[in-house]
């Protein structure tokens, strides 16, 4: 059974160490290792990817726990063999509402074999969507819409939230947060296609070199890397010549963003990919 292990605290000498030893004590097999450094913010980050008995994941959990405690890094571990169980997932949007809308249509009608256990938002703009669909809604922004990062990051702890969904959630989650989550564990809609129109305004990018096909990009967020060896799926459309941005745009919100979110998702959660050294594998 595979298991990663994440871990994100003050920097120090000697932090790798105790969970190295502790999975191989346990017979686990490594199978990935990343670690960095923030040097500016003195913030050590790593994860661990692992084979290991099932029969050992309380173990490996109590370990992980006492490391915790000893050392003062805030640890995960968590497993993608879901069993016994629909994956848990935390719906993060700030405005729009198509996108999440189509992720709870999708899983409602058991499309994608998921339950979504709470949405989170820095905005009050989909508080009506989630009540529409009984969902837990709840607000991490402030009066001006700046997210609580630390709380996000709790509250998906406190859902035990398997994968974290931002569907159009328009904030840039922190490197400490993406990291407690790495492994595969965070999805992410972009407006554009990448790597050709990344940034805010993909849609007008495209429109001013004059393309004719626009897309959405749906993608694993990991960190220090931009999406590239990381996508999970492209959806397009094209426009006949003379198309305006404003309807090149509203065709791209409607209909062709909610449509490579939901399929995107649905291949996490069916198991059909997986982050393997930040390059998506494909496993069915």
């Amino acid at each position: 059974m595979q298991f990663v292990i994440t871990a994100v605290g003050p920097d120090n000498r000697g932090l790798a160490d105790p969970i190295v030893h502790c999975v191989t004590e346990l017979g686990a097999n490594i199978a990935e290792i990343q670690m960095f450094d923030h040097d500016a913010e003195s913030v050590f980050s790593m994860l661990t990817r692992v084979e290991l008995d099932p029969q050992r994941a309380s173990d490996l959990r109590q370990a992980a726990r006492d490391i915790s405690k000893r050392t003062g890094l805030s640890i995960r571990t968590w497993s993608p063999d879901i069993t016994q169980r629909k994956p848990r997932l935390a719906l993060c949007a700030t405005y729009r509402t198509e996108t999440p809308r189509a992720i709870l249509e999708a899983v409602q009608s058991g499309h994608i074999a998921a339950e979504v256990a709470v949405m989170l938002s820095n905005r009050k703009a989909c508080q009506g969507l989630a009540e529409e669909f009984g969902i837990p809604w709840l607000d991490v922004g402030d009066s001006e819409g700046k997210a609580d990062d630390e709380r996000f990051i709790e509250l998906c702890d406190e859902h035990t939230i398997d994968y974290v969904v931002l569907a159009r959630y328009m904030r840039i989650l922190p490197p400490a947060s993406v990291w407690k989550y790495a492994g595969g564990r965070i999805i992410n809609l972009h407006h554009g296609l990448l790597p050709s129109f990344p940034g805010m305004r993909p849609y007008h990018d495209a429109y001013a070199v004059r393309m004719l096909t626009y897309g959405a990009t749906c993608h694993f967020i990991i960190p220090e890397l931009d999406a590239g060896n990381q996508i999970i799926n492209q959806s397009t459309f094209s426009v006949p010549p003379g198309t305006s941005v404003e309807s090149i745009v509203e065709i791209g919100q409607e209909e062709n963003e909610p449509r490579c979110l939901v399929e995107g998702v649905r291949r996490v959660v069916a198991g059909e990919v997986r982050l393997h050294f930040n390059r998506i594998v494909a496993t069915k």
